[in-house]
């Protein structure tokens, strides 16, 4: 089997990636972008691509979620990521040593108050793992990393200070995503597009009407830009209810019976990793 995921090497992707596949045989191919990602598995170069779709401090990542309707997409898996920010040095260095401290901005805004406590100044990467990979590749010892375990053992670090973000419930979503829908689908959760066919007031309150009166309860909603007027929005809408469900499938019918356009993307469980 080969996977698709986003890199550089050390990333929470990668992370991700590795831990849920742990126990089989991947191919795997390191992408530099979600696109890239989701390219591979439209170009059949892949057979499966894990990407981030939500954080629980930073919101959805919008590009995976425009990314997704982009071609025949199936999301066949949600993976949780538990995400711990830490403080990655150089070996036998000491916090008070730390003058500036390098991140991805999201890691860098999620680590205010520590940033602060250490009168710090801060620089932007483009991603956690090219932090972490610069600051060894640099051997600096007034320089500070925030990145992962998972990257302190790629790039030989020291984990100088752990957890040192503001809030410490943080979580990354993945999803795996395949081509092609599985109409036997048996996942615990169903995610639906809703494309309306108009604009008019109190339309998304008469969607979800629709599930709310089939007694189907929402994970996630999130809104996003048709792209082809301003104003105008389609809606992606998580349900705690498997795709085989007859109550989601009276829900798809109902709201094709009004003319909107429902893509079913996936039926899927959770892993937490």
């Amino acid at each position: 089997m080969k996977v698709a995921y986003l890199g550089p090497q050390g990333t929470f992707s990668e992370e991700a990636a590795f831990r849920y596949f742990s126990s089989n045989k991947v191919e795997w191919l390191m992408c530099e972008s979600i696109l890239d990602v989701l390219d591979a598995v439209k170009d059949h170069r892949v057979d499966k691509g894990l990407v981030p779709i939500e954080n629980s401090i930073e919101g959805t990542i919008n590009m995976t979620a425009d990314g997704l309707l982009m071609d025949d997409f199936f999301i066949e898996e949600e993976v949780i990521l538990p995400v711990s920010l830490n403080l990655l040095t150089m070996k036998g260095v000491e916090p008070d040593q730390i003058e500036e401290v390098w991140s991805i901005p999201p890691a860098l805004a999620q680590c205010r108050n520590y940033i602060r406590e250490l009168r710090a100044t801060s620089k932007h990467f483009n991603s956690t793992a090219s932090a972490a990979k610069t600051l060894r590749d640099e051997a600096r010892k007034d320089v500070g990393a925030i990145g992962s375990e998972w990257s302190a053992r790629m790039f030989d670090l020291q984990v100088t200070k752990s957890n040192i973000q503001d809030h410490g419930e943080n979580c990354t979503r993945f999803v795996l995503v395949g081509r092609h829908e599985n109409k036997l689908a048996k996942g615990n959760k169903t995610m639906l597009v809703v494309t309306p066919n108009e604009e008019r007031p109190g339309l998304l309150a008469i969607i979800l009407n629709v599930f709310s009166s089939l007694s189907i309860n929402l994970t996630w909603i999130e809104s996003r830009p048709t792209k082809k007027k301003l104003g105008t929005y389609r809606f992606f809408i998580e349900t705690e209810m498997s795709l085989q469900e007859k109550s989601v499938r009276k829900a798809i019918t109902i709201l094709e019976t009004y003319g909107h356009d429902v893509l079913v993307l996936g039926s899927y469980n959770t892993t937490k990793l």
